[in-house]
């Protein structure tokens, strides 16, 4: 019921920032699936190469971790790459602690010359000690992917992901979340 809950916040952030961005602007869905976790983002353009976007991360791969993030990035996306990199707040909600923080990071993928419908690559973000609050004295969350576009609006994928921080409590440095992944994005 608690999962339930967190996906019932990410939807209404989903649609304050949809109605933020305005329809007419390019956007994404994501949701992924692991054996451990679920994971759904949301982004859109609220500007030319300018990139709103949040979701939420929930697993119990250990303990039970919710990971919340909103973050704002420069993007370009073209036949050969789809990249981005800008700044992210993070905000984990576990049993090992609680806090949030300020990071940077970004996404890359390639598209095959071979094979235009499939891309490889990955994201990272990583949030320092220097910019956070609560329990949180640092976390980084940073995946690799494997994706194919189904349609020019639909992308399957498959891919790897680790999430961890470090608490200033008992329980220190903390795997939140390791495994496979699969999801599909939709774009619009």
């Amino acid at each position: 019921m608690k999962t339930l809950g967190h996906f019932a916040k990410a939807a209404l952030a989903t649609g304050i920032l949809f109605a933020a961005t305005g329809a007419h602007a390019a956007g994404s869905l994501d949701l992924n699936l692991g054996p451990d976790a679920v994971q759904f983002d949301a982004a859109g353009e609220i500007a030319h190469g300018v990139m709103l976007g949040g979701g939420v991360l929930h697993s119990d791969y250990r303990e039970d971790a919710t990971i919340y993030h909103a973050q704002l990035l420069g993007a370009q996306r073209t036949r050969e790459r789809d990249v981005g990199i800008g700044a992210r707040w993070t905000q984990y909600d576990t049993d090992y602690g609680n806090g949030g923080g300020l990071g940077l990071g970004g996404y890359g993928y390639v598209y095959l010359p071979q094979a235009p419908s499939v891309s490889v690559g990955g994201y990272g973000f990583y949030t320092p000690s220097v910019v956070t609050s609560g329990d949180l004295d640092d976390g980084y969350e940073f995946g690799v992917r494997a994706r194919y576009a189904f349609t020019p609006n639909v992308d399957g994928y498959v891919g790897l992901r680790q999430a961890a921080a470090d608490f200033d409590n008992r329980h220190g440095n903390r795997t939140l979340d390791r495994g496979a992944q699969v999801g599909v994005r939709l774009s619009f």
